[in-house]
């Protein structure tokens, strides 16, 4: 094994051996420390030998750090398993053994010394009342010795001439779903990066044409069943196409995740007549759908929103409330819509979900259905699909367009979505991540400052490279929660892990990227500048960061 600070990638072949032997012994130290936060963690947000939420909320920063250290640990164990089965399958290549020691080398030290939260909030052991116990010859080799700056510079060099690669490393992905990425890879390089920068700038909506296209590759039915005329594929192949199409712009990435939410609350809640009537539909793309859920003064609790459903003496449902934040509202056929059919409730137990229906709207008459008016919010990034605030008045809702024919289920049929939306939602942030390292790569190597290449200087070539790593981490960690809901596990722990890793991965991306680019990175005609604007979102929606923290809390207190 080396010396401390010895550089583990400069030794010879046998190396491999060693470092799947560092890497994994330390998963149990890493694990006896979580298992000491959390005990420690759950006593302090107990009262009578229960979690109380008024003790979570009042000692935040501990619960949510206790988040932010069981992703680092579900990470690294994840990268550990995806390096061993490369290794056992002869792929663990240099590249990967770098991206695997720098991995552990920059995680090890980061659980030690700090875990940043967001930019300004670091986590710090003590706050979790635990001591530093990550010790060991493993822990204190790789800490010395994996992430330097020769190992960095060593990967980078790599990236460099494995440039014609679609990922950095190899994934750990079947033939299958290498296909598929390399199918969506090559149409986001032909018919969506060269225009992206172009709709951001101008504002645009995506044209019909790109959405028919995808509608034709199988996008919108990817997952569900065949059936009801989609393909029947797994989560895995949905967070591979996701991945490749946010790569070329997120918008186009993000298309399929209304029809996603859309097919999965009616697989889980539908009525076998909703089954059949919508779910076509929505596989071949012949109908949109959007997701209403918020409202302006509820954000992430849902459970207060106010919107009403009232039943007339038809059987049918009349609309009145708010919305705001609808992406994708005005060209669509049918509104995924949560609303209050009890009116003496105050909590979730009154919610419904409607499969409302309207007709799309055109640039003149955006919101041309009676009893519904909209108006759109101009954003940062994100603009492709545009959002919009949009407003109910006794708008009509067919009854049996009740989800599941049953109301007071709305909430609990929306809960069964949240995993895979969050696992597809870390998938875009992988996308844009992988964008913003592309993109400053290929800048880096073409701007010359002092008479050479800009990735020729050390802390650029470090930014490239922790970009690659913490790309693959991400990676890997949504990965795992696919193959988990594609084998029929509890996976909501492990999608929230991936989504909140995933949008914290995607920023510091694009904002190193922007660095590299200095001057000319602030200036709109770069596209640095749009996957900027682009990854911010992804830190808010589907769950803020700090309620998806909140939420991998209670759950690893309850």
């Amino acid at each position: 094994m080396p010396h401390d600070g010895q550089d583990i990638t400069m030794t010879a072949t046998p190396v491999l051996n060693d470092l799947l032997s560092l890497t994994g012994a330390t998963i149990a130290p890493l694990e006896q420390l979580l298992e000491a936060a959390t005990a420690n963690v759950r006593d302090l947000v107990s009262d009578n030998g229960r979690v109380s939420s008024a003790l979570i909320e009042q000692h935040q920063t501990a619960s949510h750090g206790l988040a932010w250290l069981a992703t680092y640990v579900e990470s690294l164990r994840q990268m550990h398993t995806w390096a061993s089965r490369q290794n056992d399958e002869g792929k663990l290549r240099e590249t990967e053994q770098l991206l695997l020691q720098i991995a552990f080398g920059e995680y090890l030290a980061q659980i030690k010394g700090g875990i940043p939260m967001s930019q300004g909030e670091i986590l710090r052991l003590t706050t979790l009342g635990v001591q530093d116990t990550l010790t060991g010859d493993a822990v204190d080799i790789l800490l010395h010795s994996a992430n330097t700056q020769a190992a960095r510079s060593r990967l980078v060099h790599l990236m460099q001439e494995q440039a014609a690669e679609i990922t950095v490393g190899n994934c750990g992905l079947d033939d299958e779903l290498e296909m598929i990425r390399e199918q969506f890879r090559r149409y986001a390089i032909d018919r969506v990066e060269p225009n992206a920068h172009e709709w951001h700038l101008k504002d645009e909506l995506i044209p019909m044409e790109i959405i028919e296209e995808l509608a034709e590759m199988g996008v919108f039915g990817l997952t569900i069943p065949e059936e009801f005329g989609g393909f029947g594929l797994s989560k895995a192949s949905m967070v591979v196409v996701s991945e490749e199409l946010s790569r070329g712009y997120i918008g186009v990435g993000s298309l399929g995740t209304r029809s996603e939410i859309a097919a999965e609350l009616i697989l889980a809640g539908g009525t076998d007549a909703q089954k059949e009537n919508w779910l076509p539909k929505l596989a071949s793309g012949e109908i949109l759908p959007t997701a209403v859920f918020t409202e302006p003064n509820t954000g992430s609790d849902l459970g207060s929103l106010r919107t009403r459903a009232a039943k007339d003496e038809n059987g049918d449902y009349r609309i009145t409330g708010n919305k705001t934040w609808i992406t994708h509202a005005a060209r669509t056929h049918v509104m995924t819509l949560l609303a209050r059919t009890d009116p003496n409730t105050t909590d979730y137990r009154g919610l419904s979900m409607f499969l409302a229906e309207k007709t799309p709207g055109t640039d003149d008459e955006p919101f041309p259905t009676e009893g519904m008016t909209g108006g759109e919010i101009e954003v940062l990034g994100y603009r492709g699909m545009k959002e919009y605030e949009l407003g109910f008045d006794n708008f009509k809702v067919k009854g049996e367009n009740l989800l599941g024919g049953e109301e007071g289920k709305g909430f609990k049929q929306l809960m069964q979505t949240f995993e895979s939306a969050r696992i597809q939602t870390a998938a875009r942030a992988i996308g844009v991540a992988q964008s913003a390292l592309d993109t400053a790569m290929q800048y880096a190597i073409d701007r010359k400052q002092f008479a050479k290449s800009l990735i020729d200087f050390p802390r650029v070539s470090d930014k490239l490279a922790m970009m690659a790593v913490e790309i693959m981490i991400a990676r890997q960690l949504t990965y795992f929660s696919a193959w988990q809901k594609d084998h029929d596990k509890r996976c909501d722990l492990e999608a929230g892990m991936a989504k909140l890793l995933g949008a914290r991965v995607a920023w510091a991306a694009a904002d190193n990227g922007l660095q590299i680019h200095g001057g000319n990175g602030f200036a709109l005609e770069y596209k640095i500048s749009r996957i900027l604007c682009d990854a911010r979102i992804l830190n808010i929606f589907e769950g803020a960061a700090e309620i998806q923290a909140q939420v991998i809390a209670r759950r690893l207190l309850g």
